[in-house]
């Protein structure tokens, strides 16, 4: 069973939050469905890492708001994990193990009602931010830009509506792929999660190339179990191609040019 988490204080999540434990009994601090719990915690997401230690559920899905300088509207979904530093939660050089199955379903439930979201930009992000640590698959879910966006009652309803239809659909299980270079909006990744056959594990974008190595790559590979094969965008690896090459050789993962 997944369990849903808002922090309290994040007005997207907690929005969201509200609006599906309309539906479901609450027992002590948990609500209760049929299909997942949801459970709106006093400390931020980002920094989570704790649950684990206290619950235990097959994966753990984060509703929040989301942010960016650029100010452009996006709703987006994004795996977890840190390439080098941990300055938002989680830890140093740590990847969360990623919930592609679950974001896949998202992503494309939200795909098909565009219209009703016509002003958002509908993408994933490259992994970042914490929580690390959990040894469960982890997704976020996110609103974004603003504070007009994150109040908006009616958008963070018709979103959640959407996560409890994903999480009441039953599970496809699809090819995943870990996804390296490009940016931290990834056009080619998200096209292929939406339209394309596979599902989608970690998300190493260009900018975090520079820390890539042995030991990381490794670490990556084990968070990312089921994965065989890696989506590479080609021109968006920077001064790092021939390392990102020999990365994917010595490891024998197939390599799917985007």
């Amino acid at each position: 069973m997944e369990l849903l988490v808002a922090f309290r204080d994040d007005p997207a999540g907690y929005n969201m939050a509200r609006f599906i434990s309309k539906n479901m009994d609450k027992n002590n601090e948990f609500f209760h469905s049929e299909n997942f719990d949801l459970l709106i915690i006093d400390t931020p997401s980002i920094s989570a890492d704790w649950l684990e230690e206290k619950f235990n559920y097959d994966g753990f899905i984060f509703l929040s708001k989301h942010a960016s300088e650029s100010g452009k509207l996006a709703l987006t979904c994004h795996s977890t994990g840190n390439f080098s530093t941990a300055d938002f939660g989680g830890n140093p050089r740590q990847i969360a193990i990623p919930h592609p199955n679950i974001q896949k379903s998202y992503m494309r439930n939200l795909w098909n009602e565009k219209e009703s979201f016509s002003e958002f930009q509908i993408t994933i992000e490259a992994t970042h931010h914490g929580p690390t640590a959990l040894n469960k698959p982890t997704i976020f879910i996110e609103i974004g830009t603003s504070q007009n966006e994150w109040k908006n009652v009616n958008l963070c309803n018709s979103v959640a509506e959407i996560v409890v239809k994903t999480l009441n659909q039953d599970s496809t299980n699809h090819p995943a792929a870990i996804c390296i270079g490009g940016t931290h909006y990834p056009k080619k990744f998200t096209n292929e999660l939406i339209h394309g056959k596979f599902a989608l594990g970690t998300v190493i974008p260009k900018h975090a190339l520079d820390h890539l190595d042995d030991e990381l790559f490794s670490h990556i590979l084990q968070r990312n179990s089921q994965v065989s094969t890696a989506l590479v965008d080609w021109n968006g690896l920077g001064r790092n191609k021939q390392k990102i090459v020999d990365l994917l050789s010595k490891n024998n993962i197939v390599v799917e040019k985007f």
